[in-house]
């Protein structure tokens, strides 16, 4: 009888504080080339639009190995450079080292296109 007490306290446990942490992870963004361009890197020529947040995320750079196959096949270059689809997936910052320096920058971790994206949400793609 105790033994089940203690999973089931230990699963409210982790419904509490675990699960939570995981909704947040992943949200909707349109990401862009936004115009800029650098020196030398790193350079904030990539950002995304965090959709459930409005933040915009400069410097980003996009990992799509986890799209699912058909998403893939899309012709997604043109249309993901220029912010004309809805991305599902996380910001993770990876560490890397450009021009002998490390640096930790956020890489979007794309799951899924979801859509295509409104002009409202594309605003940020365009250096001002």
């Amino acid at each position: 009888m105790l033994v089940l007490r203690r999973m089931a306290l230990l699963a409210a446990i982790f419904s509490i504080c675990v699960l939570p942490s995981l909704a947040v992870a992943e949200s909707s963004y349109v990401y862009c080339d936004n115009g800029l361009r650098c020196v030398m890197a790193p350079c904030p020529s990539n950002s995304a639009l965090d959709l459930a947040t409005g933040k915009i995320i400069k410097g980003v750079s996009i990992d799509i190995d986890e799209l699912p196959r058909e998403d893939k096949a899309l012709d997604l270059s043109d249309n993901l450079y220029a912010g004309k689809v809805v991305v599902f997936g996380s910001i993770e910052n990876r560490t890397q080292t450009l021009n002998g320096k490390r640096y930790t920058l956020p890489w979007l971790v794309a799951a899924g296109i979801e859509r295509a994206s409104r002009d409202s949400e594309r605003g940020h793609c365009s250096s001002h």
